[in-house]
């Protein structure tokens, strides 16, 4: 089982060359160089050059590299997604991808603008309209490999309120997560907007994780380490899944216990998945 580690993803303006250069020597996971909201309108052009001049350096290490292009219908959509598609990040993320139809039209737009084949598609979800039909933009195209979720922009067009717990969001969440396990693709959590609340930011990056979410999205550099801990298995879970693996390694095809408790295939896919990602994190050094 192989596993890319998603724990914390950073996104940074591409307009802010002392933000780009930092970011080489930031330990999260993914950078997401943002050409939408953290980028006003006049700086747009130059950050496409900067973003698409940042993934083709070479100088980000082992991070997933993604460019967030600006949405559809918006004036400097297809020159983004010619570019970010010319540069071959990792990934290309869109903002407000509303239905299977809009999928289908950006991967055509990637292809057509000859992006590599390592360059997949993830789509932000961040309306009511895309949670529920979820499950039909998640599995609209094979290039297709990753949700984000857009929790701010859900709260705005639900006129609801950020709320600890996110009582609000929860539904879409879950449909959201329901569709993304469902077609076997990648799911990131939304931002924390208070940078300088650590204990609530924590809180939701545990719950996150308890939902089932691959990782979180950054808005600060500050935020990177906690989101790598709360998403990484922990050594107990670590320890527990190498005890599952051995007892049913060595049970034969009798009953197998482990600590009391009757393990089935459905614990032993479970503790392969979390040796999996211990062993990915373990690799990033």
């Amino acid at each position: 089982m192989s596993f890319r580690p998603r724990r914390s993803v950073l996104y940074m303006p591409s307009s802010n060359e002392r933000a780009l250069e930092k970011a080489k020597s930031i330990a999260c996971d993914a950078i997401i160089f943002d050409l939408e909201d953290a980028v006003a309108p006049d700086a747009k052009p130059a950050a496409r050059e900067s973003a698409c001049a940042a993934v083709q350096s070479g100088e980000y290490g082992r991070r997933e590299l993604i460019i967030r292009v600006n949405g559809i219908g918006t004036e400097w959509h297809e020159a983004d997604l010619a570019a970010a598609a010319n540069a071959g990040p990792h990934v290309v993320l869109v903002p407000k991808v509303n239905s299977a139809d809009e999928v289908r039209q950006l991967v055509a737009g990637l292809e057509a603008a000859g992006a590599p084949e390592h360059t997949t598609l993830w789509a932000m979800v961040e309306t009511p309209i895309a949670m529920l039909r979820a499950l039909e933009i998640a599995t609209a195209s094979p290039r297709l490999t990753g949700f984000v979720m857009g929790t701010n922009d859900l709260v705005k067009e639900l006129y609801a309120e950020h709320v600890p717990g996110r009582q609000p969001v929860l539904p879409g969440l879950g449909l959201a997560l329901l569709a993304a396990r469902a077609a076997g693709i990648v799911i990131i959590d939304g931002v924390y907007n208070d940078v300088k609340d650590t204990e609530g930011f924590l809180r939701e990056c545990e719950q996150g994780r308890q939902l089932g979410f691959d990782g979180k999205t950054l808005i600060h550099p500050g935020q990177v380490e906690g989101a790598n801990a709360t998403f990484a298995p922990s050594d107990k879970a670590v320890e527990e899944a190498r005890g599952i693996l051995e007892a049913w390694n060595a049970g034969g095809t009798g009953v197998v216990t482990y600590n009391g408790r009757m393990i089935e295939n459905l614990h032993v896919e479970s503790a392969r998945r979390t040796l999996a990602i211990a062993d990915a994190i373990a690799a990033l050094g």
